[in-house]
């Protein structure tokens, strides 16, 4: 998912990683979709996920890369694995107003656009208890 600070050509993409058991969000990055997003989704993953979870994801290049052979799969929107997150994503994009594509309350600065986030997932992540 993609939100933007400041202006549309400044974009950040959201990068989440979600326990399809438990629904809470394990891992979560915010900045460019490239390796270095990848890097630092797969970083953010406690480590048992690291060693024991399988993650599905779509067939962005940028996570062949880092995520591991064994614990990964690229599949593609027909197959179900992925709707979790998506629907994840419609959840954040409803409650937090600066994730809206056309709107007013945008974020200015980088900061506050990560912590409104962070807040969020936070928040979410309590409510599941």
């Amino acid at each position: 998912m993609w939100s933007f600070v400041e202006n549309k050509d400044n974009k950040m993409w959201i990068w989440l990683a979600k326990d399809i058991d438990t629904k809470e969000i394990v891992g979560a990055h915010t900045g460019s979709r490239d390796g270095e997003g990848a890097r630092k989704l797969w970083d953010s993953l406690p480590g048992v996920y690291r060693q024991c979870a399988v993650s599905y994801t779509d067939f962005w290049s940028s996570y062949e890369g880092v995520f591991p052979s064994m614990r990964h799969r690229q599949v593609g929107k027909g197959s179900g694995k992925t709707n979790n997150i998506g629907s994840f994503n419609c959840t954040m994009r409803q409650r937090v107003s600066r994730l809206v594509r056309k709107t007013l309350s945008f974020s200015k600065k980088k900061t506050n656009h990560i912590g409104a986030i962070w807040n969020f997932i936070h928040h979410y992540n309590a409510s599941l208890t």
